[in-house]
């Protein structure tokens, strides 16, 4: 006897529906489901596995065309779409995609998505298309957990660096104080100037010790997602940077604007503070103009959402036209100091982007350097 339909042996036909029964069963007893799309009829069938791993018990599911499409997640779509019409237009022998999909109850798997097309129409186009769903969520999660360790391992190692980098600059700056001084003590010619020099010595000692505590904390937060943070009156922790490069002012016959009110305060991390103020502030009277005293303005301003903390100087500026991408970056120098080591910026935009800043600069070679501290203003 022969099946009318198809005119093959019911016996063939029996021996058919079995062999894809089985190859159906055992897909979805290794949690693999299957999905045909039918260009004919214009739907999709799904088999149970692919309808279990989304929750679904409508046995019409995908009667609509859409019905998984529309479960895709929003930000999945684009590729999703891409990749299954790269198979259609012959681009590549397979589709394949991983996308996430929305379950019955709201919630979101991740589903390696894979079909082949196995018929065609008299026209040359697809007619029946054959794939597989696979739940890949637990492999995802792994991955993301994995990503995040490797995230975490590096920020780690950035803040081992940072911190070296912070070490480098804050200490090199008082023992640069401190052999000056000592110089300076040496060729005293009266004993009131060594009482001069020793109180300079005393204010120095006394800084280098609150920079010492500061680092220390630096340390003690190294392990902690936030950085300690402490009240700060701006005005009062310039002045206390401005003692520090006493000196440095005073050998170079530098002018500098504290214009901050002394009332303005705002929350940071004190040794972070120091660095990138410090550094600012080195920079401006390392790189004067030639023909020049330096004068250096501080300024700051804010309102509900954000901050700005400005430091001008009528310096030898900076050619932004030609050194303006890599003027951040690591040992990048552009001018010929003999101890521009590359660091100082580069760790200030670090030490800035930690708190969710950032930092610009405006140049104008011959004319001067503005750089401009922004971050948000959470409590000033």
């Amino acid at each position: 006897m022969t099946s009318l339909r198809s005119g093959l042996p019911l016996y063939q036909l029996n021996t058919t529906f079995v062999e894809n029964l089985k190859w159906q069963l055992a897909l979805e007893y290794s949690g693999i489901g299957m999905w045909e799309y039918d260009a004919a009829a214009k739907r999709v069938y799904f088999s149970e596995g692919s309808k279990q791993i989304i929750g679904v018990n409508d046995p019409n599911f995908g009667a609509h065309i859409d019905a998984w499409n529309e479960r895709v997640h929003p930000d999945d779509k684009e590729t999703y779409y891409s990749n299954f019409q790269d198979h259609l237009k012959g681009l590549v022998p397979m589709y394949e995609n991983e996308h996430r999909v929305r379950c019955e109850d709201g919630s979101y798997k991740w589903i390696r998505d894979r079909g082949k097309i196995v018929e065609w129409d008299s026209h040359n186009n697809p007619k029946r298309i054959i794939g597989t769903h696979t739940d890949i969520t637990y492999q995802k999660q792994n991955e993301i957990k994995i990503n995040q360790s490797l995230l975490l391992a590096t920020e780690h190692n950035n803040k081992l660096k940072n911190f070296a980098h912070i070490v480098t600059h804050n200490l090199k700056q008082h023992a640069a104080n401190f052999e000056g001084l000592m110089e300076l003590f040496d060729d005293a010619e009266s004993r009131s100037e060594e009482e001069e020099i020793l109180s300079h010595l005393r204010t120095l000692s006394s800084s280098l010790s609150k920079t010492i505590s500061n680092l220390h904390d630096i340390v003690n937060v190294q392990n902690s997602k936030n950085l300690k943070t402490k009240k700060i009156y701006i005005a009062d922790a310039i002045d206390n940077i401005l003692e520090v490069l006493d000196i440095v002012i005073k050998e170079n016959s530098a002018t500098i604007y504290n214009n901050i009110p002394r009332k303005l305060f705002l929350y940071y991390n004190c040794s972070y503070f120091e660095s990138i103020i410090q550094n600012l502030l080195s920079n401006a009277i390392k790189y004067k103009h030639p023909d020049r005293d330096p004068v250096i303005s501080i300024d700051f301003y804010f309102d509900k959402n954000e901050f700005q903390l400005t430091i001008s100087d009528n310096g030898v500026g900076i050619d932004l036209d030609k050194y303006g991408k890599d003027i951040f970056g690591l040992y990048k120098t552009f001018h010929h100091n003999d101890d521009a080591e590359g660091v100082g910026l580069y760790l200030i935009k670090n030490q800035i982007e930690s708190y969710g800043g950032r930092i610009k600069v405006e140049s104008e070679v011959n004319v001067g350097t503005t750089f401009t501290i922004i971050g948000k203003n959470k409590k000033v």
